[in-house]
């Protein structure tokens, strides 16, 4: 009689612990399928930045630290220049000529187009698209490259 119950108790347990294994299989399959649905998908955050009126930029260079850009100002054209070392994307800085460019990290020189003109770098700096928007603001787009030679005229 005492074995009779403690057949049934262990059999109660195995089924208990068989229907819980269950359970997790179909649950993590589960969450498996629906995490499979959802892409694998990392929002950037936009490369368009507002900068400010033509008028607030002097004439010259103007160095715009939290973007790393070059803002230059000739009369009423503009040109963005980026600021970011071809060679292992250190900032680059204004030479004492004020005209061209230098790394202070590992000595790559670039000339006033952004060109390589010493060092290390393999390309040249690259030249950034700018617009002006409806309110009248100077906008750069950081994901696109114009050649050294365009300029927005405002």
């Amino acid at each position: 009689m005492n074995t009779k119950a403690g057949v049934e108790r262990r059999g109660f347990i195995a089924l208990v612990v068989g229907w819980c294994a269950l359970a997790v299989a179909f649950g993590s399959s589960a969450v498996a399928s629906v995490r499979f649905l959802i892409p694998n998908v990392l929002y950037e955050p936009s490369r368009r930045f507002r900068l400010g009126r033509p008028e607030e930029f002097p004439e010259g260079s103007t160095f715009m630290e939290e973007l790393r850009l070059f803002v230059l100002r000739k009369g009423n054209s503009f040109r963005a220049l980026s600021a970011v070392c071809t060679h292992l994307g250190c900032t680059v800085n204004r030479a004492a000529d004020g005209r061209t460019y230098f790394c202070p990290c590992h000595g790559s020189h670039f000339n006033e187009t952004g060109g390589v003109s010493g060092g290390p770098a393999p390309k040249a700096l690259s030249w950034h698209e700018m617009s002006v928007t409806k309110d009248g603001r100077l906008l750069v787009d950081l994901s696109r490259t114009v050649q050294p030679d365009k300029y927005l005229v405002v």
